[in-house]
């Protein structure tokens, strides 16, 4: 561990005072500002836009798919569907839990999602979703804003695969018989 470097405050620092001097203390490396970047992934979906919206919002269907992978299943999941409302889903994390956390910022029905989201130490991003229905469904465009710019490929590429979970969900749940009609849920 590096010690923090004293100097006596009569003592003029050459070429003026480093960044990160407070009370003496300066730090050996200037703190490097992260640039921030957004994300932006499409995906079409067979399924009708009610029933992509309200697995973003139903707990036992969310729990499934959102932030969840093979190996990193959600242990915990609780949803307060409703505009300034929020959200938790724990993933298992070796024998931790990393909680993925945000509140709602926007909710039109069927149509458009915005939340804020961070996880652990993270800083806290913005995610908007999208839908529009299309031919045999619906159109899914998820914008994930104030990404660190490093994170970007990672980021796209979790997206991607979340957002393939969804459809393997919706693909493996049964259309309930109400839905063939018209689809509620409860924000609606």
């Amino acid at each position: 561990m590096m010690r923090p470097e004293f100097r006596p405050q009569h003592e003029p620092w050459p070429g003026g005072a480093p960044v990160g001097v407070r009370e003496g203390l300066a730090e050996r490396r200037p703190r490097e500002r992260t640039s921030r970047t957004a994300i932006r992934v499409v995906r079409r979906f067979r399924a009708s836009p009610e029933r992509v919206f309200h697995a973003f919002l139903d707990p036992g269907i969310a729990g499934r798919w959102l932030f969840a992978t093979a190996s990193r299943p959600i242990a915990r999941v609780a949803i307060d569907a409703r505009v300034a409302g929020s959200f938790c889903l724990a993933e298992r994390w070796h024998d931790a839990l990393v909680e993925h956390r945000g509140e709602y910022l926007e909710i039109v029905p069927h149509r458009r999602l915005a939340f804020t989201l961070s996880a652990e130490g993270a800083r806290v991003t913005r995610v908007t979703v999208d839908i529009a229905p299309s031919k045999g469904g619906c159109r899914l465009m998820l914008a994930h804003d104030g990404v660190p710019a490093g994170d970007a490929h990672y980021g796209t590429a979790r997206w991607t695969g979340i957002l393939y979970g969804l459809a393997a969900t919706l693909d493996a749940l049964p259309v309930p018989i109400h839905s063939r009609r018209r689809e509620r849920c409860n924000i609606c």
